[in-house]
């Protein structure tokens, strides 16, 4: 189980990853291995709009297995395919990197969303804070 103290700590340290980066300001998701959502928190400067675009990452990851990088090589190999999956999710998916698939032993608990900055920029602040919490993650 993905704890409320885990998920703190995921968004601490992705901001300071960002920080570190020089990334423009955050938002992060963190939802449970059910997609309900645990924990977010949006950087002073980040545009209210970004927790939708985090959510979706971290929503897209935890519903189909598939971590944002995976999702969007589908999406260029099919389009169909994904924007059928798209419809059957309310539109609930962003097929980019930044969703992060979290794991423990080999076990899916949750995902993280992180937006502000370019996708692949996203996820690498995202896994810092994953790794952090003593976690792996698949982004």
């Amino acid at each position: 189980m993905l704890t409320l103290d885990q998920a703190r700590k995921i968004i601490s340290t992705t901001f300071a990853k960002g920080a570190e980066m020089g990334l423009k300001p955050l938002s992060v998701v963190v939802l449970d291995a059910g997609g309900n959502l645990k924990a977010f928190e949006r950087q002073d400067g980040a545009s209210p709009g970004r927790f939708a675009i985090a959510q979706g990452k971290a929503y897209g990851a935890v519903m189909t297995g598939m971590p944002g990088s995976a999702q969007m090589a589908r999406a260029e190999e099919q389009a169909y395919f994904m924007a059928a999956l798209n419809g059957a999710f309310g539109g609930q998916v962003v097929p980019v990197p930044g969703g992060i698939l979290v794991d423990q032993s080999g076990v899916v608990i949750g995902a993280v969303g992180v937006t502000g900055d370019t996708s692949d920029n996203d996820a690498a602040a995202g896994m810092a804070g994953i790794e952090a919490a003593g976690l792996s993650g698949r982004a």
